[in-house]
């Protein structure tokens, strides 16, 4: 079911749609092949058919949704190759932004993160698996905020739709706090200023999808390309 979310002030209709499309796609709302009515969205968010249909064209050119002529509109299967893809360039530019952070990190950050892993437990602990994926994304943002990469950050995040989708179901189906103690220890060793155990930390953390997917493709086959 469509979440709907608030629209902004100065948020036109099509970026509006494009918006909460995209969250819906993300958080799984709108799961993996299926079909999706223009007319309807544009019921359920108040506005006209254009902005929804060009919103879905430009979530087409994401690769989150397929458009096919006289058939009607689909939400696309996760694509274990783009995951693939997303979760390299994660882990090339991670591991070395993580080393940068023990050089790097000031005691704005290191607070600012404390208080980010004190709201995972409360995520974790509430099976909120929507806001901690919000509070994971916000770990490794600030992760790179701390050692002005965040131009960097968000290149990244622009790759991440399809990764994101898995993550999201590894959280349903796996141990929320697994992700929330990797957190704890890559910010340990960064705060312990050890280069080395950070990144080896880093890169068994984004490797995790990895070994998750053959068992997640067996849960969910008609979620998967």
């Amino acid at each position: 079911m469509l979440e709907v979310l608030e629209r902004n002030i100065r948020e036109n209709a099509r970026e509006y749609a494009i918006r909460v499309l995209y969250h819906n796609i993300i958080n799984m709302n709108l799961e993996p092949g299926q079909q999706i009515s223009e007319s309807e969205i544009s019921k359920i968010l108040g506005i006209s058919r254009t902005p929804v249909r060009e919103a879905l064209i430009e979530l087409s050119k994401l690769s989150l949704v397929e458009i096919y002529p006289q058939r009607g509109t689909y939400i696309s299967k996760i694509d274990m190759d783009r995951v693939e893809e997303s979760r390299f360039a994660r882990c090339v530019l991670e591991k070395a932004v993580v080393k940068l952070a023990c050089k790097m990190i000031d005691e704005r950050y290191e607070a600012e993160i404390e208080e980010n892993l004190k709201l995972q437990e409360v995520s974790a602990k509430r099976k909120d698996f929507k806001h901690l994926l919000f509070l994971d994304n916000k770990f490794h943002e600030l992760i790179f905020k701390a050692c002005n990469k965040e131009a960097t950050f968000n290149l990244i995040r622009s790759m991440m739709s399809h990764f994101d989708r898995v993550r999201i179901l590894n959280f349903v189906k796996m141990d929320m706090n697994r992700t929330v103690n990797d957190h704890k220890k890559i910010y340990h060793a960064i705060k312990e200023r050890d280069e080395k155990k950070a990144e080896e930390l880093m890169e068994e953390h984004l490797t995790r999808v990895v070994f998750d997917q053959e068992y997640l493709r067996k849960l969910y086959p008609e979620y998967f390309k």
